[in-house]
């Protein structure tokens, strides 16, 4: 099971990634890791990013790192607003940057690597605007498990 592979240890790195890329932007990036992935990675995480409400951030400028890690698939999604503006292998980047640690069992580092790139480009394109309006719009925490489906959503 997945919370058998990541430990508290390496969900607090994970976490701590998150709050930190997140600290000097309005952008929200989620963590979603499960055990496996039957379809396509994208079609998956494009289902999860919906589930977890990453779409109605008030700029579309949602991040989801999604992990199947019994499947070993990764996706890395971002929602309109940050597609918009990122260079156009922004994504494959992380890609590639993110699976060089899986393929070595380094999940939290290569998650924590990928959050930090992920962080800075919504810094450089959503910068925190220092104001009450600025807020925190999605949980930090990582969600677990592949309970979420199709007939869940809203």
């Amino acid at each position: 099971m997945a919370r058998d592979i990541i430990t508290e240890a390496d969900e607090a790195v994970i976490t701590k990634a998150i709050e930190e890329a997140e600290r000097n932007t309005s952008g929200e990036i989620r963590v979603h890791i499960e055990d496996t992935c039957d379809g396509e990675v994208l079609d998956r995480a494009t289902q999860v990013f919906a589930y977890l409400h990453m779409h109605q951030t008030k700029l579309r400028n949602g991040v989801l790192f999604y992990v199947a890690l019994k499947s070993h698939k990764f996706a890395v999604l971002g929602d309109g607003g940050i597609n918009a503006v990122v260079p156009k292998n922004f994504w494959e980047e992380i890609n590639q940057v993110v699976i060089a640690d899986f393929k070595l069992g380094h999940y939290a580092d290569g998650l924590k690597k990928g959050i930090t790139m992920a962080g800075d480009q919504l810094k450089a394109y959503f910068p925190y605007a220092g104001d009450h309006k600025d807020i925190n719009e999605l949980p930090n925490d990582i969600s677990f498990g592949s309970n979420l489906n199709k007939d869940q959503q809203t």
